[in-house]
């Protein structure tokens, strides 16, 4: 019989599969770095797309900050504006005011009253005079608290001057105001 021997063909059959091991390993190594690769690709293309909306957002939040702070500024322009307004309208409200104060200030003063100083402070006013008598203060102190302008009238002093038969006398009363709308004798509060 012939005598075969097998060994080399096992062993080049054992290298030839060595071989082939080798390259799918390699394949594989390559194949996962490749998928690797393309994964951390994939990723850093989404982080850099995800940075420029974040960068586009925060540009047009800066924008929008901006206008805020555009709109603050207006809106603070406005209620000065508008504070400013309303005091020029109660200044323009008031100003036929002092008029129709003295005018009352005639007619509910009686004979032998005289007014040495008159001080206003908002609606409240502080009046100081000369009188011939008591009665004469009284009448006066009626007078106001029957007027139209004036209201709640409170004597402060009254004392005896040095001429003979004068008295001086201070007293405090509120203005009142008439309102358009009701038509009513209001004071005001301020």
């Amino acid at each position: 019989m012939a005598k075969i021997n097998l060994l080399p063909w096992r062993q080049e059959q054992r290298k030839e599969q060595q071989r082939q091991f080798f390259t799918i390993m390699g394949l594989t190594a390559v194949l996962v770095i490749v998928g690797i690769i393309a994964v951390h690709l994939q990723y850093a293309g989404m982080i850099s797309t995800q940075n420029s909306r974040n960068e586009y957002l925060r540009k047009h939040i800066r924008e929008v900050e901006k206008q805020i702070k555009e709109i603050n500024d207006l809106a603070a322009k406005k209620e000065r504006l508008l504070a400013r307004m309303e005091i020029i309208q109660q200044l323009q409200r008031n100003r036929p005011e002092i008029v129709r104060l003295f005018d009352e200030l005639v007619r509910v003063m009686p004979d032998g009253v005289y007014l040495t100083s008159l001080k206003q402070q908002g609606t409240n006013l502080q009046m100081t005079g000369i009188a011939q008598s008591n009665a004469r203060v009284s009448a006066l102190m009626r007078n106001i608290d029957q007027s139209e302008w004036l209201t709640k009238p409170q004597l402060d002093v009254i004392e005896t001057g040095k001429k003979e038969g004068a008295r001086k006398f201070s007293l405090r009363a509120q203005q009142k105001f008439k309102t358009e709308k009701s038509g009513k004798n209001e004071v005001k509060k301020k």
